[in-house]
């Protein structure tokens, strides 16, 4: 089975976000066919779209997988169940998000997912701990994630102990 090199993005701010988000990464090295190769520090940002609610808490994971990118958005999915999300609004506050930011160099388009993730070269949150843990990283059909950051530089992050 070939592996792929993917990019998740970990979010929360409801609960013990930190917590929460080491968890979810131990969660992925758990998946079927899929091995963690690093993840970056936990960084707090300011919420973005819905402003009245508590601040987030992002990080990136590295992963190598055997699963397909629709059978990785299901296994997320699911692993955001398992810590109580629950969607009732865009942009609402949250126990765990997990999104796939990169899957290889692949371009999807599909109605449930998007890869790259379509807002992830316009957000530092995203693309600090990425840049942390794949200084080179290319975005696919976008570039260079460090000629990104450098268009994301008046979003304040704070890189937690």
């Amino acid at each position: 089975m070939t592996q792929h090199v993917c990019f998740i993005g970990l979010g929360s701010n409801l609960g013990d976000s930190c917590d929460q988000l080491r968890q979810a990464v131990s969660d992925l090295n758990e998946l079927p066919g899929t091995r963690l190769l690093a993840s970056s520090a936990f960084y707090r940002s300011a919420p973005l779209g819905y402003l009245d609610q508590p601040d987030f808490v992002n990080a990136v994971a590295k992963i190598e997988t055997t699963l397909s990118p629709q059978k990785l958005l299901t296994a997320l999915l699911d692993i955001e169940r398992h810590y109580g999300r629950e969607r009732t609004f865009s942009n609402a506050p949250r126990t765990l998000d997990l999104d796939v930011l990169l899957y290889g160099d692949l371009q999807i388009d599909e109605p449930d997912l998007s890869v790259p993730h379509p807002q992830m070269h316009r957000r530092a949150f995203v693309l600090q701990p990425l840049l942390e843990i794949a200084p080179d990283c290319t975005i696919a059909g976008m570039g260079s994630a460090q000629l990104a950051m450098q268009n994301c530089l008046d979003q304040v992050l704070e890189k937690l102990p």
